[in-house]
């Protein structure tokens, strides 16, 4: 006859490995090299953005000469300006690169303030160049060729900026239509200049233009701040990037919180696909933070959301990784407490060369097969979580024996090996259960065998 027993361990044992696991969570972060790294890439992202920007001003540069005489001077100031606020951003992001410290993103904030004070003075000062120039109109009423010659200036200083606007600008991202109304505005000047009206078409070009420099000054902050946006964002998922690579491997930690010698925990194959999963949605989220077509707020969202539930997710991995390395090893241990005690009271030895994880899969439920030389009976003995990642293990003991068994030799097999378990200091659950005796003593499978499957369903009643 066949007798099935189940034995359930106690969460508090799967606590304590919890417990352990969990000091797995907290993925290493404070390591110099790790720091160099996120250093390393987030300047080389940065230098690629600012060569961009950097390139952007010197076409504009040619722009602006192109200028006439009243409007160049002033708009390659502004170019200057802009220039050398381009610069300090730069050489501010280079020197943060790498850093985690809070002041770092307080040392950000302050220079996004100082680029939005630096914007307000130059609308200030533009403000105050347009009342200037608006003064001049009257004085043109008596000359009608000086007037036209000048609105013709400031008509093709406007399509200067606009072309420039239109070709160096990500004006749709930031303005969407806002061109395209200044452009209909220098039509309708052109068409008013050629009526012979110069002073209302002079006034209407004068304010077109510099509406035209302030959306150009507008969409360059904005870019900045876009720059860097996408700096924060990067370096937060080159963190996660670089703390995933740093933890592929970890140390596997002993009783006594010492790395256990020549023994590693491969992330990669206890997590099961879960850190390979992080790894390609940092890998996701980075292409989009490096697209230069990524907004600020969508970038914000990468920095502020997406990386640290990517960050969480890498530790939640390294976590279960090592719980599931770790409930194997108990899987081994319980298997072998079981063998020994059976080994005791009913002279069965274990059959080493048929024993073994499922499929030969440390992850999975390990198999013991005992024999016993003297009659030939055999008692199979099983270690499997309840399901995966449960916090109950349950030990399944089958007998097939070819002589009888009574139900009272059974229980006392399940007794031991619960007493056993208990000596060793295992925290057991549920009392064995009564066994449940199947007439016919049919040979036990082995885990590979057709009809496995079946057979571990019906077990454990």
């Amino acid at each position: 006859m066949s007798g099935r027993k189940r034995i359930q361990i106690d969460e508090s044992e799967w606590h304590r490995l919890q417990r352990k696991a969990r000091q797995l969570q907290a993925v290493k972060r404070d390591i110099p090299r790790l720091v160099a790294d996120v250093r390393k890439q987030t300047r080389a992202d940065v230098d690629r953005a600012f060569a961009t920007v950097q390139a952007r001003q010197r076409r504009q540069d040619a722009a602006i000469d192109r200028l006439s005489d009243r409007t160049r001077q002033i708009e390659a100031d502004t170019n200057r300006k802009l220039r050398e606020q381009a610069q300090r951003l730069h050489q501010d992001l280079r020197e943060t690169a790498g850093r985690i410290e809070e002041n770092t993103r307080q040392r950000l904030d302050e220079q996004r303030r100082e680029a939005e004070r630096a914007l307000a003075a130059e609308r200030a000062e533009r403000r105050a160049e347009t009342a200037r120039l608006a003064q001049e109109i009257d004085a043109f009423k008596a000359d009608r060729a000086r007037a036209e010659d000048t609105v013709r200036a400031w008509l093709a200083d406007a399509r200067t900026m606009a072309d420039l606007i239109d070709g160096e600008l990500p004006h749709d991202r930031y303005a969407p239509g806002r061109l395209d109304r200044l452009r209909r505005r220098i039509a309708t000047a052109d068409a008013t200049a050629g009526e012979g009206r110069f002073d209302a078409a002079l006034a209407v070009a004068q304010e077109t233009f510099h509406e035209l420099s302030d959306l150009r000054v507008d969409i360059e902050q904005r870019e900045f701040e876009r720059c860097l946006a996408q700096k924060e964002a990067v370096e937060a998922l080159v963190q996660v990037e670089a703390l995933a690579e740093d933890n592929r491997y970890r140390p596997v930690v002993g009783p006594d919180a010492r790395p256990v010698p020549d023994c590693t925990l491969d992330v990669v194959h206890w997590s099961e696909g879960e850190f390979d999963q992080v790894l390609h949605e940092t890998a996701e989220a980075l292409s989009r933070a490096r697209d230069p077509h990524t907004g600020v707020q969508d970038l914000r969202v990468l920095r502020d959301e997406e990386a640290p539930r990517l960050e969480r997710g890498l530790g939640q991995a390294v976590e279960r990784a090592g719980m599931r390395q770790l409930t194997s090893q108990m899987r081994v241990n319980l298997a072998d407490v079981v063998a020994h005690t059976l080994a005791e009271v009913a002279y069965y030895d274990l059959v080493e060369e048929e024993s073994g994880y499922a499929d030969d899969d440390e992850r999975g439920a390990f198999h013991a097969r005992l024999r016993n030389a003297a009659n030939g009976n055999e008692i199979r003995v099983e270690i499997v979580q309840e399901d995966k990642d449960s916090d109950q293990c349950v030990i399944r003991v089958e007998s097939s024996d070819h002589d009888v068994t009574s139900e009272a030799e059974l229980r006392n097999r399940a007794d031991a090996v619960h007493r056993a378990l208990r000596d060793q200091g295992v925290p057991l659950g549920l009392e064995p259960s009564e066994p449940t005796v199947i007439p016919g003593g049919a040979p036990i499978p082995d885990p590979g065998e057709p009809g496995s499957r079946a057979g571990r369903r019906g077990a454990g009643t």
